[in-house]
């Protein structure tokens, strides 16, 4: 099952905000085969919690069914004619902010991954995971987490290796944003995977002021999203993971 890393139609929640629970996730499959998109489709509907509301063919069919159908989950593979999912997570986040990506993919390359994290999403699973495991991913994201098959996670440590080796001398001579010990509090425990609510119970403090924190850190670091804040994490030793 896909590690626990971590952002529906509603307009008042915050990106990294979870769905309320009342009504099922609205889920729109983007796949350039129609036979796996149907699987997914026949799949999903056992699921009473999840609802299949579209399906694409490509990306740039997937950023407008995006902005039509604003669905909580995107399920998108990387590899696709005309705009490949990767390209259209981007536009994605602009036309539909609140919708969360989860890339499903036989693509095991760490640049995809990478770039994958880089453009907005908030998951990358490999198709060989099982239907249960889709359905699992689909609620753990949907709650606020980020998913990524064990198999790339530790690829993903490994870019983070490279990254760090890579830095130029000009990028050490460059201070690094100033956060309150507060918010390096919050960016290790976003960083393990805990959503909002877990961290406002482990800090003993509102979920509305870890929201506050939570924006507050992704402003300073000129991040996108949660699991890029990961990689910062990882990246400035903020966090270690073995």
């Amino acid at each position: 099952m896909a590690d626990r890393w971590d952002e529906r139609r509603g307009d008042d929640r915050e990106p990294d905000e979870p769905r309320r629970a009342a009504e099922p996730i609205r889920v729109l499959v983007v796949d350039d085969h129609a036979l796996f998109r149907r699987g997914l489709e026949i799949v999903l509907a056992q699921e009473e919690d999840i609802q299949v509301v579209g399906e694409a063919g490509d990306g740039a069919e997937a950023v407008e069914k995006a902005a039509d159908l604003l669905p909580d989950i995107i399920l998108m593979d990387v590899r696709m004619p005309r705009r490949s999912g990767i390209e259209a997570c981007t536009s994605i986040k602009e036309v539909a902010p609140s919708t969360k990506i989860i890339m499903l993919t036989i693509s095991d390359e760490e640049a995809d991954l990478y770039e994958a994290i880089k453009a907005g999403a908030t998951g990358y699973l490999l198709k060989e995971i099982s239907t249960d495991e889709v359905a699992t991913a689909i609620r753990a994201v949907a709650d606020g987490q980020s998913q990524i098959s064990p198999s790339m996670a530790a690829k993903l440590l490994t870019e983070f290796k490279s990254m760090i080796q890579q830095r130029t001398d000009d990028r050490r001579l460059l201070p690094a944003p100033r956060l309150t010990d507060r918010e390096l509090e919050v960016l290790k425990l976003v960083a393990t995977g805990l959503n909002n609510r877990d961290i406002a119970k482990q800090l003993f403090i509102s979920e509305n002021t870890v929201k506050n924190h939570v924006r507050n850190i992704l402003e300073k670091l000129q991040l996108h999203s949660r699991m890029e804040a990961v990689v910062y994490a990882m990246r400035e030793k903020i966090l270690e993971i073995g």
